[in-house]
């Protein structure tokens, strides 16, 4: 099975990260941190006469890391009960992919990926968090991907995940 993991946190090893490492470690899977990557925000010109322009930025290295692996796992700090700026970027600009002649397959090749999920929250995340559990799902499902398990864990400062002995043993089970 092969693994890409999209880190969506813009803290370098931060409570997210520390509970993916012990989820995904780092020699077995293709992890990515986008807070590393340039891409600019979506300027939606789906309706547009002229369609969208070519933007120089590192997205379309990123999706096509998402396309060569059969497994993906998103990985985010919960924001505001949402997904972290990063990661939103890149899953808003695939609008932009789908009608890119020169991904002709996007939709297809993304169908029948597995997907999980790694959340971390400060305040009572596993309540707070399901309504971003909820949007993936419907990602995935309008791609044909399914969301086989995810993962939500809870601190507030850094550095405390160490000692959520309960979001690190569900990490470890992740895949199973």
């Amino acid at each position: 099975m092969s693994i890409v993991v999209y880190h969506g946190s813009t803290r370098t090893n931060g409570n997210t990260e520390f509970l993916t490492h012990h989820a995904i470690p780092q020699d077995t899977a293709t992890h990515i941190y986008l807070r590393d990557y340039n891409m600019e925000p979506i300027v939606d010109k789906r309706h547009a006469t002229e369609g969208f322009p070519h933007i120089q930025d590192d997205h379309l290295f990123l999706i096509d890391q998402l396309l060569k692996h059969e497994t993906v796992v998103f990985a985010t700090p919960i924001y505001w009960y949402g997904m972290s700026g990063p990661l939103k970027t890149f899953i808003d600009r695939w609008s932009q992919i789908l009608r890119d002649p020169n991904y002709p397959h996007f939709r297809q090749t993304l169908k029948d990926k597995k997907v999980y999920l790694i959340l971390v929250g400060g305040d009572q995340p596993h309540i707070k968090g399901l309504p971003l559990v909820q949007q993936f799902q419907y990602i995935c499902q309008f791609f044909g991907m399914t969301l086989e398990n995810y993962v939500i864990g809870q601190s507030r400062k850094p550095g405390e995940m160490v000692n959520n002995k309960q979001a690190l043993q569900a990490a470890s089970q992740l895949f199973y």
